[in-house]
């Protein structure tokens, strides 16, 4: 009947927030319900699942240790960043300052909190770019996933009616890399494994013998208007996953 959590309170701090003395479900916890494939499939090459999963847990680390840099830069901290990531928190930069994104720190880590729908979570920043305001995104993955809608959907409709201009939302990717000095082919090693992308039938990149480069940046940046129909798809996720943890939420008097 537990499950993944130990008491009431364990389920409460892994799995929403308390604002103003009421408990909400957080978006990411509710998304987090939706199948993953890809994640499976894996599991299901590695050596051993343990080995699968210290590496997720690595990669996780890797992921939030980039995440707070490029946050230290957003709400104009100057400290030190570290040397593993400063190849990508670099790109983010130049990317930033290119683009000419505006973000105030008082619109970086966000609290939301939905009274209609009863959810609460946490914007990475509400920006300005190219003349629009919207959620923007922070991603470390190794691509813009259709999940991510699911999410940002969710921050769209919490924020609409506090933020009358609130027009767009895009999906910020920075990753770090390392390209091959002798066919261009893209070498990944976050979270200890190593992955290499080469062009579909490219026999000089299948037969090279790689020489990499320096790590880099990699920056993508996705826009993604229309929410609408991805906040409905939200909604059927939330609705599952009350479904899944009823016991707890009946506790906690959410349901």
């Amino acid at each position: 009947m537990f499950g993944e959590y130990k008491d009431l309170e364990d389920f409460k701090e892994k799995s929403g927030y308390t604002i103003d003395g009421v408990w909400y479900p957080r978006v990411t916890k509710i998304v987090s319900i939706k199948a993953k494939p890809a994640l499976y499939r894996y599991y299901g090459e590695a050596a051993s699942y343990q080995a699968a999963q210290d590496a997720t847990e690595q990669s996780a680390r890797e992921g939030t240790m980039l995440h707070e840099a490029v946050e230290g830069f957003l709400l104009g901290k100057t400290g030190d960043v570290p040397a593993g990531v400063a190849p990508a928190v670099n790109s983010f930069r130049a990317f930033f300052e290119k683009n000419h994104i505006a973000v105030t720190p008082d619109r970086v880590e966000r609290r939301i909190v939905s009274y209609d729908h009863r959810y609460a979570g946490t914007v990475d920043a509400i920006a300005l770019i190219g003349g629009k305001l919207g959620v923007l995104d922070i991603k470390t993955s190794q691509a813009v996933y259709r999940d991510y809608n699911l999410q940002t959907s969710a921050y769209m409709d919490a924020l609409k009616d506090q933020f009358r201009d609130l027009a767009t939302r895009w999906i910020l990717r920075i990753d770090q890399i390392q390209r091959c000095t002798k066919c261009g082919a893209r070498r990944r090693t976050k979270g200890g494994r190593e992955k290499i992308r080469t062009e579909w039938g490219n026999e000089l990149m299948r037969k090279c013998e790689h020489v990499w480069g320096d790590p880099e940046g990699e920056i993508e940046l996705k826009e993604f208007p229309y929410w609408q129909d991805d906040f409905q798809a939200f909604l059927g996720a939330k609705k599952l996953w009350e479904w899944e943890n009823e016991f707890w939420l009946k506790k906690v008097g959410y349901l």
